[in-house]
C-alpha cells in the first residue's frame, strides 16, 4: 500500500491543531482539539492518539498509509525526542517522542514548535527554496528558529535559537519570564507592545486615540496600537518605532553573526504588515554589518497559524528522505 500521508501535530498551551498533509505539503483534513493540561500533561498524547483513530475512521484512510508522525511542541527538544521543559503543560523530562510511538505505532519526529514554524515557511513560505533564514514568531511571546544549510539550530541541549530572550535592555529591562531582565519578548510581543504603550500613556498629555480607548475601556491591546499608529496617532507612532527599533537591533546583531538570505517575521504582532515591517527595516540598516546589509531580506511569513503543522509534517518528510 502506497505510504503518501503525514499526521502532523502543533501542540499549544490551550488547543492542538492536528492535521493529514500529503508528502506534498497539501492539506487533506485539518482540526483542533482541546490542550488537556490537568495531572501534569498526562493525558495529552493519549488524547491526540485518541482523535487521530476517529478522524481517520471517519476519512476511511488506512493506518497503513501514513509515513509518519511530525510534532511541535513548547519547550527545548533534546536527544531522542525528550522535552526538557514545558512549563505551561507539566512537562519535565518528557519523553515526547516515545510516546507517540507507543500510542500512536507510527515513526514519529519531534520540534520545538518555534522551530517547526521555521520549517513550515522554509518548505512552502515566505523561505521557499532558502536554506539559510532565521524565523521569528511574535505573539504572546517571541519565538526563534534558525537555519543553517537546511538544518535547524538546536544548540548543545535544544536551547537553540531562543531570539526571544536575547538581551536589548541591558539596563533598567522589564522583567522576563524566564527568569532575567531586558528580553526581547518583554518589548516587540504582544504583551510587550502593550507594556511600552501604557508606560508611555501614564504620562502622555496630549490627545489620542490610544488614551480615549484606555479612558473608555480600561484596556488596550497591540492591534489597537498599530491600528492608532495608521491612522496617524502620535503615541502610538511612538509607541511602534520603539518596537521597532529593538527589533531592528536585534535583526542587525543575528545578521551578523548569521549572514542569513532572509529574516521572516510571524505571528500574531506580524499581522500589522508594513506599519511594523517598514521601520523595522529603518533600523535594520542602521544596526547591520555594512558589507552584508544587502544579503538579507526582512519578510513577512506567509502561513500564518498553519507553519506549525507545515513544519511538523517536514520533520517526517525530512527524515523519511534522509533515511532512504
Amino acid at each position: 500500500m502506497k505510504k503518501d500521508y503525514i499526521f502532523s501535530i502543533d501542540l499549544g498551551g490551550t488547543s492542538t491543531k492536528l492535521a493529514i498533509i500529503n508528502d506534498d505539503g497539501q492539506f487533506i483534513h485539518k482540526w483542533e482539539i482541546p490542550t488537556d493540561i490537568s495531572e501534569n500533561g498526562r493525558m495529552i498524547v493519549p488524547n491526540i492518539a485518541q482523535s487521530f483513530s476517529k478522524e481517520i475512521e471517519k476519512l476511511q484512510i488506512p493506518k497503513e498509509r501514513f509515513l509518519g508522525v511530525g510534532m511541535g511542541a513548547p519547550g527545548p527538544v533534546v536527544r531522542d525526542g525528550v522535552i526538557s521543559r514545558a512549563v505551561n503543560l507539566g512537562w519535565e523530562q518528557f519523553p515526547l517522542k516515545s510516546e507517540l510511538e507507543k500510542h500512536l505505532q507510527l515513526p514519529s519526529y519531534v520540534e520545538n514548535d518555534a522551530n517547526c514554524a521555521a520549517f513550515g515557511e522554509m518548505w512552502l513560505g515566505s523561505g521557499k527554496d532558502l536554506k539559510n533564514m532565521i524565523c521569528i514568531t511574535l505573539g504572546t511571546g517571541v519565538g526563534g528558529g534558525i537555519i543553517v544549510n537546511g538544518e535547524i539550530v538546536s544548540g548543545s541541549n535544544g536551547g537553540g535559537g531562543e531570539i526571544g530572550h536575547m538581551t536589548v535592555q541591558p539596563e533598567n529591562g522589564y522583567r522576563c519570564n524566564c527568569g532575567k531582565n531586558g528580553c526581547l519578548e518583554t518589548v516587540a510581543s504582544a504583551t510587550g507592545v502593550v507594556r511600552l504603550a501604557m508606560e508611555k500613556l501614564s504620562s502622555w498629555t496630549e490627545n489620542s486615540m490610544l488614551k480615549d480607548r484606555y479612558d473608555k475601556t480600561e484596556t488596550i491591546t497591540s492591534k489597537d496600537v498599530f491600528e492608532a499608529k495608521e491612522a496617524g496617532d502620535a503615541l502610538a507612532k511612538e509607541v511602534v518605532d520603539q518596537v521597532a527599533y529593538y527589533l531592528g537591533y536585534a535583526f542587525g546583531n543575528i545578521a551578523a553573526l548569521l549572514n542569513p538570505e532572509a529574516i521572516i517575521v510571524g505571528g500574531g504582532v506580524s499581522k500589522a504588515g508594513d506599519t511594523l515591517l517598514t521601520p523595522i527595516k529603518s533600523y535594520y540598516d542602521q544596526f547591520a554589518f555594512p558589507p552584508s546589509k544587502k544579503d538579507t531580506n526582512i519578510l513577512l511569513a506567509t502561513l500564518g497559524n498553519d507553519a506549525g503543522v507545515i513544519g511538523a509534517a517536514w520533520l517526517v518528510k525530512k527524515n523519511r528522505t534522509d533515511k532512504a
